[in-house]
């Protein structure tokens, strides 16, 4: 799969990111467009659930600020700050090259996310 690139946007503004290349986030890109209802966890990351399940893949625990992540099936997840999930980790579906500290706020948040021309 070639560097897909998606816009995730809300009403605090939007960012890109680039989808990694693995079967999980080409599952994802397929679902596109999508609105998902955020909320705010740990305030470290903003989660929602996806309309259906995302291939399982290998997981990590180490996660940067700009991770999207997939936590169970289908808990899509934006991290915005560095940190360490326990067991048994997240799948890494891409990597915000925006500046993803629009979303250190708490609160739930509306966000749209779709392909990027």
């Amino acid at each position: 799969m070639a560097q897909e690139r998606i816009r995730i946007s809300s009403d605090w503004g939007e960012v890109t990111a680039e989808l990694a290349d693995n079967k999980a986030a080409s599952a994802l890109a397929d679902m596109l467009p999508l609105n998902i209802e955020m909320s705010d966890h740990l305030r470290q990351e903003k989660t929602g659930r996806l309309p259906s399940g995302l291939p399982d893949l290998p997981r990590q625990q180490d996660f940067s600020a700009g991770t999207l992540g997939l936590w169970s099936s289908g808990d899509f997840v934006i991290y915005y700050r560095d940190g360490r999930v326990p067991r048994p980790g997240i799948v890494v579906l891409g990597q915000v090259t925006g500046d993803v500290s629009i979303f250190d706020r708490p609160g739930p948040i509306a966000l749209r996310i779709e392909r990027v021309d």
